[in-house]
């Protein structure tokens, strides 16, 4: 036999991690409604399996049991714990989630007298081999990263975290500034929030490079628009849509804080939601160095539905790779 049933039916949720993946790399996004199905999905099949091993007395049942708690108590609230200490983004807490659902126990796949995975554990925890795949997936970006900077002759200390690209590339790239106006910085603007800003009020990255010294008045802000959330997939791309400010043309309204340059406090305190973390001295550093430079350092980051996508596809196929090397080893 292939495969018992529901183990059959899981890898249906590959094609749709797979699409996630390719949507977060292009966007940065994903929609909410994506992961209550597989949540149901998961819950369906664990329940399945849960009655055929009734009333889980027996090793198979225990040691089932055993699993399941560990994947749901300890993997998925993982989650929720590296979401809110600012590790994850929403989306990737909410797909580990529904990793550590889908699938809480090793599946089997028969496949021209070959067993995969090829690699199993002795706790047996799926849902934490693919975790696993996914850090040591994601550990190897960086060197991916500074590997492009070589081949471009960028040499530097921070050729592991960023790149540089030309700055009026940024409207349509995802990110952060890893500079700011006073040099190097690893908390630097966020693009979305760039684009939220440019947005609000009006104006494309081209208009701030062109009279830095104009936009840099806060008196020079008239009409704002919504700033949208700041994707690149949401439009219009550098300027505003509906107003939400008072009406009027630019520098005939007044700011309410004369010393609030690129008008950076009024703008947080407008948005009805936040900017990715963005407090007004950040957001001045940041329009400060794209306003002055052409090119600027910029750190991609890497959605981690990326390389849990192909985490799964490697947990599903090979196995646990931390577990191989472990066992090579002798450690394990």
């Amino acid at each position: 036999m292939f495969a018992t049933l529901p183990d059959a039916l899981r890898l249906f949720v590959v094609p749709v991690f797979a699409w996630a993946a390719l949507r977060d790399v292009r966007t940065r996004r994903l929609p909410n409604r994506l992961w209550p199905p597989l949540y149901l999905f998961g819950a369906l099949l664990l329940l399945w399996e849960t009655a055929r091993l009734w009333p889980l007395a027996g090793f198979e049942g225990r040691l089932f049991l055993v699993q399941a708690a560990i994947s749901l108590l300890f993997v998925a609230p993982l989650g929720y714990a590296f979401w809110y200490l600012g590790a994850f983004g929403g989306a990737d807490a909410k797909a580990l989630i529904a990793i550590a659902v889908l699938f809480p126990t090793f599946p089997a796949y028969e496949i021209a007298g070959t067993t995969l995975p090829l690699v199993d554990t002795q706790i047996g925890v799926f849902s934490l081999t693919v975790l696993t795949n996914t850090v040591l997936l994601a550990l190897a970006y960086p060197l991916g990263l500074a590997g492009i900077n070589l081949l471009r002759g960028e040499r530097s200390a921070t050729m592991f975290f960023a790149r540089p690209v030309a700055t009026d590339s940024l409207p349509d790239r995802h990110g952060r500034l890893f500079e700011d106006d006073a040099g190097t910085t690893r908390n630097g603007l966020d693009l979305d929030a760039l684009r939220m800003y440019l947005r609000w009020r009006g104006a494309t990255l081209a208009d701030l490079r062109a009279d830095p010294d104009r936009l840099r008045d806060p008196d020079s802000v008239g009409e704002t628009h919504e700033p949208t959330d700041g994707g690149t997939h949401v439009g219009p791309r550098t300027d505003g849509g509906t107003p939400t400010g008072a009406e009027g043309e630019g520098g005939t309204e007044r700011s309410e804080s004369p010393d609030d340059p690129w008008a950076a406090e009024r703008f947080l305190d407008e948005i009805d939601h936040g900017a990715y973390g963005t407090d007004a001295e950040t957001l001045r550093g940041g329009l400060a160095v794209v306003a002055r430079k052409d090119r600027v350092l910029v750190s991609p980051g890497m959605p981690f539905v990326v390389p849990m996508a192909v985490g799964l596809v490697v947990s599903l196929t090979y196995g646990d790779a931390l577990f191989a090397v472990l066992g090579a080893i002798g450690l394990v």
